[in-house]
């Protein structure tokens, strides 16, 4: 049986990413990425910015994140961000030939990740079961929307809607209010860090038992595990006690002269400073005012008299004037973060070079280890883009880990 890849690789580059620099905690381990979207994908990068050589597998019409809006006009921006340091190879699983394919990489994985519904794996042959059977060290990942049992086992997850089914958007939204969205794919990116951690995890028990095992991450485990402060119901207690943490107005955005800025003055020595800083000495030392409790209660009277003085400056010019005293930012654009030098002086941007791209700086590196920091980042693949490569060395290393 031929294991030649079906779809057109005539843009196959045999040339691979050569990754420079030092190893890290998961060199020489191969991450078979099958994934789409976010919460899988960016948790295989997060693998591969450790140093684990990750294979991106797609079918023939791709990641559907690659068809996502986006100001840039040959590539998806969101998939070019959480896909860096990935090989790109193409498969349709439902032929045989690339099912056979898959089967050899598989042979030499340590990992693979997918986000099928949990009864899409069996039926093309790549449930745990079918592959533990060919590799009984490999870890699999499965990342779904609802979990593998109960009722909405079959049912496709999506970010905002785990967000609104969870009840984030209801205490995201003012309390009698109507509910609001978290954008920035909240849910995604905290079950993207559970697929790396869970993953990295298996590998450290594999270590001692000799044995792979399953990995199960869901979009409602995700959810519920970011809003662990409010999962918590005492016995006794009526249903709904009120689980928003916010401080009742003080601690928040607020508008100067020129930007916002976002106060925290929950603390007695927050508190105090702040008042201190914007000449209302009087409040610090009002009674009525003396917990974040009673500040809530009469925020309506504090508020305006503190935005007040707020007027008076810009965001950036608070920002350095509240110093150490009153934690605050000003709020920034996440272009700013491109220069920003904090960002720069902790190595998180780098220069990437892309086939369409040209170059673009993107996010890199986002745990710093010492011993092992890890090889350079590389580009995020276009469809396919080392498929013939891949297939060729698929029983050795690519030399990537």
């Amino acid at each position: 049986m031929s294991l030649a890849p079906t779809h057109d690789a005539g843009n196959d580059d045999a040339r691979l990413p050569v990754r420079s620099g030092p190893a890290g905690p998961l060199s020489g381990l191969r991450v078979l990425d099958l994934s789409a979207y976010i919460a899988g994908p960016y948790g295989c990068s997060l693998l591969a910015d450790q140093g684990a050589e990750v294979i991106k597998i797609e079918p023939p019409t791709g990641d559907n994140l690659r068809k996502y809006p986006s100001t840039l006009e040959a590539e998806s921006r969101a998939f070019i961000g959480v896909n860096r340091s990935k090989l790109g190879v193409v498969l349709d699983l439902k032929n045989p030939d690339d099912l056979a394919a898959l089967m050899a990489l598989v042979e030499t994985a340590d990992v693979l990740v997918h986000n099928f519904r949990p009864s899409v794996p069996p039926r093309l042959g790549i449930g745990y079961e079918q592959l533990k059977a060919l590799n009984p060290r490999l870890i699999y990942c499965a990342v779904t929307g609802y979990g593998e049992t109960g009722p909405l086992r079959e049912k496709a997850g999506y970010d905002q809607v785990l967000q609104t089914m969870t009840g984030m958007c209801t205490l995201q939204g003012q309390r009698g209010g109507p509910p609001e969205i978290l954008y920035g794919s909240v849910v995604d990116y905290y079950a993207a860090a559970l697929v790396a951690a869970g993953v990295a995890s298996a590998l450290y028990e594999r270590e001692k038992s000799g044995a792979g095992q399953y990995v199960g991450v869901s979009l409602l485990r995700s959810a519920l595990t970011m809003q662990s402060a409010r999962m918590v119901w005492a016995e006794g207690e009526p249903k709904d006690v009120g689980r928003d943490m916010r401080s009742g107005g003080i601690t928040g955005l607020h508008p100067t002269r020129e930007g916002h800025l976002y106060i925290s003055a929950n603390t007695p020595h927050f508190w105090q400073a702040l008042c201190a800083k914007v000449g209302l000495p009087e409040l610090a030392v009002d009674e009525r005012y003396d917990s974040v409790r009673k500040r809530a209660q009469h925020s309506a009277e504090i508020v305006p008299r503190l935005r007040a003085a707020l007027a008076e400056r810009s965001a950036l010019e608070w920002e350095e004037c509240f110093g150490e005293d009153v934690p605050c930012a000003a709020a920034r654009t996440v272009e700013d973060m491109f220069d920003n030098p904090q960002v720069l002086a902790e190595d998180m941007v780098a220069e990437f070079a892309h086939p369409t791209l040209g170059t673009y700086r993107g996010f890199t590196r986002p745990v710093q280890f010492g011993r092992t920091p890890g090889p350079e980042p590389f580009a995020a693949p276009t469809l396919g883009q080392h498929t013939g490569t891949v297939l060729a060395s698929r029983g050795k290393g690519t030399g990537q880990g």
